[in-house]
């Protein structure tokens, strides 16, 4: 419940080159880590999607944008939105918004918040709704497509 809005499949990734200092997923930066994905995991993701009490799919890590994960993110995203236009994608990454525009734009058609920036202990905030410090921006990816500007999450729903 703290990866995203509802109930939701959340996804850690292996590989981040941000490290940032007091990451609660240290055992995550190493690309090597963890289990390898394959059709089982898929189909256990999609398994759990299945269910109506499942709000979406919060991508995690590491850092699902890392060189070794971004084509299985677009991919698996692009299936997701297809097979559950209902549900959430939220995806959380070191990366900034306006980075992520120019080098990996094709991300941005399927989800539909980004969690951007990489976590800074003397900004952190446990008030601070999805995020783990305040320079990190919690961003409706969708509606800033629309308005072809930045949307803020919390300037929507305050």
């Amino acid at each position: 419940m703290n990866n995203g809005s509802g109930l939701r499949v959340v996804v850690f990734l292996s590989g981040c080159e941000h490290m940032c200092h007091l990451c609660h997923n240290k055992q995550t930066w190493n690309p090597c880590s963890g289990i390898l994905f394959d059709e089982t995991a898929k189909n256990k993701i999609f398994e759990c999607l299945n269910k109506e009490y499942i709000d979406g799919i919060t991508w995690s890590g590491g850092d699902p944008l890392h060189q070794n994960n971004i084509e299985e993110v677009v991919n698996l995203s692009k299936e997701i939105k297809a097979k559950y236009p209902n549900k959430t994608i939220w995806l959380y990454s070191g990366y900034k918004y306006e980075w992520i525009q120019k080098n990996y734009p094709d991300i941005l058609q399927f989800i539909d918040v980004l969690v951007d920036g990489k976590f800074i202990q003397k900004l952190s905030d446990v008030n601070y709704h999805w995020a783990g410090s305040t320079n990190q921006e919690v961003i409706d990816i969708q509606e800033s497509l629309k308005q072809y500007k930045k949307i803020l999450l919390n300037q929507l729903y305050k």
